[in-house]
């Protein structure tokens, strides 16, 4: 009995260490089997696709969307490898979409809202196996066998002990050494490429090339490898999104963060509709797969009259630590919130700060103080006036609080 409770300890011990052990994160990275999701700006509101992921093929990829309003969306699934489709439709907070997948690789997700069409290209990975995987997973069951044998003939025998023992030391070996063993390569996954690539260079545009206030126009940011000049096709989504893209006027006084659609290879779109004319800066946060991220920056005009501003909210009173920021040096800022956080583009809240005269703008991203509250912790780079945008969503709405800090020498 002595010998079947030591060998029932060690298999203890050894599933502990198996279920202590996280795997390694991998920042923007979709592991094999998890769900992607993707948020994008149509003109009829901003919506989440949730792709799910799926452990085996042929099979059905289920896809439900997530938005504010109501909105219908057409959606084609397309193989690059051998063109083949699969079509549904979907309507945001309704039953998911179903659409037939019959093998792991490279896909493209049409989606069409009236007369805007993205397309999403991804991925459909299988979750794979490696050999490492296999014996640990055989020396567990080997070593589960033995006591169960043992413990059914009311016997334990120093050989079974010693099998018992053996197969659970290898077992842990192996799961020890895990993380410096080749991992296991999903089905369908890309080629592994070098990290590192040549920064994308940006080139806004709008259609018309002057818009009107109150009228809705096009944005359109083009990509190019800063190497070849060829379109850059690579965006990884990070932050539930391929692009983040904010609007602000030259004053501070308009501010829009949207998500544009890829229309085309190297080509991001998004309408938009913008209340005051004058000057207006843009800025896109991308990043390149197997590579860092990257802020590009933009300008155009726009003419017209004052047109009311519908989007305009309150001014948040914010609480800063230190209560006068010194540049170069970390302030933790804390805004109260209205109503239950919902996570939003899978954070508690955002931040964008603004400098008065548009050089230097910062994202950075919360952390819930409390019930009711959000706490930020960012470092501005030089004294002066900067703009500030809290954004979070409660309710079931997307909320928008602006303010004015003053950064000290």
């Amino acid at each position: 009995m002595k010998a079947i409770n030591g060998a029932i300890r060690l298999l203890t011990v050894a599933w502990l260490l198996v279920l202590s052990l996280s795997a390694p994160a991998q920042a923007h990275v979709v592991q094999a089997g998890a769900d992607l999701r993707v948020t994008q700006t149509f003109a009829a509101g901003e919506v989440t696709l949730v792709i799910s992921g799926v452990s085996q093929v042929p099979s059905a990829l289920r896809v439900a969307a997530e938005a504010a309003d109501p909105v219908s969306l057409q959606l084609e699934l397309r193989s690059l490898t051998d063109g083949g489709r699969s079509a549904d439709s979907v309507r945001a907070g309704k039953e998911s979409a179903a659409l037939r997948v019959t093998h792991a690789g490279p896909h493209e997700l049409y989606v069409r809202a009236d007369d805007e069409v993205s397309v999403i290209p991804f991925r459909v990975l299988v979750p794979g196996s490696t050999p490492w995987t296999m014996v640990m997973d055989g020396a567990f069951l080997v070593a589960g066998l033995l006591l169960v044998g043992g413990v059914l003939a009311i016997s334990m025998s120093r050989l079974l002990v010693s099998g018992a023992s053996a197969a659970a030391a290898v077992a842990v070996t192996v799961m020890l050494l895990g993380p410096y063993l080749s991992p296991a390569q999903p089905g369908g996954a890309a080629p592994v490429a070098e990290p590192g690539r040549p920064y994308a260079q940006g080139r806004f545009s709008t259609l018309p090339a002057l818009p009107a206030t109150g009228t809705e126009f096009t944005l359109t940011l083009r990509l190019a490898d800063g190497a070849t000049g060829r379109p850059v096709d690579d965006l990884a989504v990070h932050h539930e999104a391929p692009a983040h893209l904010v609007v602000t006027s030259q004053d501070g006084a308009v501010f829009r963060h949207v998500h544009p659609l890829r229309t085309a290879p190297g080509v991001l779109a998004v309408r938009l509709s913008l209340p005051r004319p004058g000057r207006y800066l843009a800025y896109a946060e991308i990043e390149r797969q197997q590579s860092g991220g990257q802020l590009l920056t933009g300008a155009f005009e726009v003419s017209g009259t004052a047109q009311p501003d519908v989007s305009v909210q309150e001014v948040a009173m914010p609480s800063l630590t230190p209560s006068a920021p010194v540049a170069g040096s970390p302030v933790t800022i804390e805004v109260a919130t209205e109503g239950q956080i919902q996570l939003w583009l899978g954070m508690p809240g955002h931040l964008v700060v603004r400098s008065r005269d548009g050089a230097h703008l910062a994202h950075a991203h919360g952390t819930a103080a409390g019930p009711s509250a959000l706490r930020f912790t960012l470092t501005l780079p030089e004294p002066g006036r900067y703009l500030v945008w809290v954004q979070y969503a409660a309710g079931g709405r997307l909320l928008t609080r602006p303010f004015t800090m003053e950064v000290d020498r």
